[in-house]
């Protein structure tokens, strides 16, 4: 386990890194805007993890969760002049609250009723930014939302921006990581295993799945808050069941559990729309068979590839070894 954690490290190091080279050698103002928004993707999937990944409960409440802290985040700080860092602090408490609010039905729904009660969730979060008009904007949204600042430094252009998200990013892997190869990890994945067994234990099943549930929560809103900032403009048209069915394929693409899948899912999904652009009106359907081959062939995500090369490369290995003894 320990040989595997360390191996995780050094890819997940890895990749950090070569995001942070990208900007220096891409300069298209465009590609940097879909940097950012692919580290934004990184922090929601590391909280849906926690939910989906290692308690095994679907979550399709993720685009309401990430509304929530944006709404409130761009609100607080256009209309009320309070600072983003303050707002953004009031967004995470907020995930907090919603993360308990909606970890109780986990206790008595499983399965697709879980995942239509997460779904209708965002759903209501949409009609009401859709309808509350005169404080969201409606489809018609809010602009003119200021940008973080860093001490004197003003996070005035996208370059900026994005090497900010990428610490931030790094920061919440980290405790993302801490806590999946913690006893609260070790919790969640017993709970999706076999809650049985952890009840027998004596363990509290309803305090380990709304704790599941609150760190998702509180990753989402986190993250809507750094998207609001960073976009300067929010609409309710962005919000839809669409975007959270999406996160929920990061994690599937990526590796359902595993943090490097994660970063892996949010890479390829936020990027894989841009390389199939060029097919035009096919790329819909293009995108969906895509995603259908990788759930058929890599159930366990793309993170598995490399541990199937490994097992071929060795088997290979093995048996040209035996002909060579005869």
């Amino acid at each position: 386990m320990q040989k595997i954690q360390n191996k995780r490290i050094i890819w997940i190091a890895a990749a950090f890194i070569v995001l942070a080279c990208v900007p220096l050698a891409v300069k298209n103002n465009y590609y940097i805007t879909l940097l950012n928004q692919l580290t934004i993707n990184m922090i929601v999937v590391f909280g849906l993890n926690f939910v989906t990944g290692l308690t095994g409960q679907m979550n399709l409440g993720t685009a309401g969760i990430y509304a929530i802290g944006a709404y409130i985040s761009a609100i607080l700080s256009r209309n009320f002049g309070i600072s983003p860092w303050l707002t953004m602090m009031i967004a995470i408490g907020a995930g907090f609250l919603i993360g308990r609010g909606l970890g109780y039905p986990s206790l008595k729904l499983r399965g697709p009723y879980l995942s239509l009660t997460t779904l209708a969730f965002t759903e209501i979060v949409r009609i009401f930014a859709t309808n509350l008009t005169d404080l969201t904007g409606g489809t018609q949204g809010l602009k003119d939302i200021p940008r973080f600042s860093v001490g004197p430094i003003a996070l005035d252009n996208n370059v900026k921006y994005f090497y900010f998200m990428l610490i931030v990013a790094i920061i919440m892997c980290l405790i993302s990581a801490r806590i999946v190869y913690s006893k609260w990890g070790r919790e969640f994945r017993a709970i999706r295993d076999n809650v049985d067994a952890i009840e027998s234990l004596g363990l509290d099943v309803k305090k380990i799945k709304i704790r599941a549930f609150t760190l998702a929560a509180m990753y989402g809103t986190f993250a809507g808050a750094l998207y609001v900032h960073f976009n300067n403009y929010i609409t309710s048209l962005s919000f839809t069941t669409d975007l959270s069915i999406n996160y929920v394929i990061m994690l599937m693409v990526g590796g359902i559990g595993d943090i490097f899948g994660n970063i892996i899912g949010a890479v390829v999904i936020t990027m894989l729309p841009e390389v199939l652009r060029f097919l035009g009106d096919y790329y819909q359907i293009t995108y969906c068979i895509l995603v259908l081959l990788s759930a058929l062939f890599l159930p366990n995500g793309l993170i598995s590839i490399y541990g199937k090369a490994v097992r071929l490369f060795k088997k290979k290995t093995a048996v040209k070894g035996g002909e060579g003894c005869e």
